[in-house]
């Protein structure tokens, strides 16, 4: 048993070795040959942002700063997140390459909370009592909503974040005029869901690959058509949780 235990990890050593090996001569080999920047229409190995437009790919220097905005409670959980997020895009806004702008935390606890002092803090109200369904995330897109509508924010792109991201790297505005950027969950999948999405988005609407697996966070997108999107955003929302059929099969991902 001890000599078959001894070749089998000897084994698994050399196969993730060559794998290994593969691997990095490929990223390499393709890296050199300048197919790095290769832009497929449904994924791209070494860039995770799908659906890219090859005209998004070339603005490199416009200079359009984007909003940094994050959805919190009172509860301290929240706050602590907040509090180490917060900490990380002080550390990197002001780097090269960076065109992040302003940070502000939209707290729908309705009150002010112990932090107003130390974050940038939008206070507005949770949803009226009961009808998030003790679905407590339904509070973001309705806490987006009023933050849009009285607040004022000078850049022209948000970027919808969370409490838990931390910024390791300055980010450059990925967006570009009509064209948001955001992040694909391998675990949102339209397709395997088609009758419970045409509910939401009938069949003239188009196909139900149109719809892109991605949630609202991350995203960075144009001001003028998050301020479009969002009523309609919190609304269906509130409809999908309202359908036993939907809240079942999306669960906590709904919202998203």
């Amino acid at each position: 048993m001890g000599r078959a235990s001894t070749l089998l990890l000897v084994l698994l050593a050399l196969g993730f070795f060559f794998a290994t090996y593969n691997l990095l001569t490929m990223i390499m080999h393709n890296r050199g040959s300048g197919l790095g920047n290769w832009i497929t229409d449904d994924f791209d190995v070494f860039d995770p942002i799908t659906r890219m437009t090859k005209e998004t790919k070339k603005v490199g220097n416009h200079n359009l700063y984007f909003h940094v905005a994050l959805t919190a409670t009172d509860a301290p959980y929240s706050q602590w997140q907040c509090r180490i997020m917060y900490y990380w895009y002080k550390k990197v806004k002001d780097m090269p390459g960076s065109e992040m702008g302003g940070f502000t935390r939209i707290l729908h606890s309705g009150s002010p909370d112990s932090l107003m002092d130390e974050i940038p803090t939008f206070v507005v109200y949770p949803l009226p009592d009961g009808l998030d369904r003790g679905y407590i995330v339904l509070n973001r897109p309705w806490a987006f909503v009023q933050w849009l509508e009285k607040a004022t924010i000078e850049e022209e792109y948000i970027l919808m974040a969370e409490p838990d991201h931390i910024f390791v790297n300055p980010l450059p505005n990925l967006a570009h005029g009509g064209h948001p950027a955001g992040f694909p969950f391998f675990y949102i999948k339209p397709a395997d869901n088609e009758k419970i999405i045409r509910k939401f988005y009938p069949k003239e609407k188009g196909p139900v690959t149109d719809v892109d697996p991605i949630g609202n966070s991350p995203v960075i997108i144009e001001k003028s058509q998050l301020e479009d999107i969002a009523p309609t955003w919190m609304n269906i929302s509130l409809r999908m949780k309202d359908d036993p059929e939907t809240d079942k099969a999306f669960g906590w991902v709904l919202e998203m």
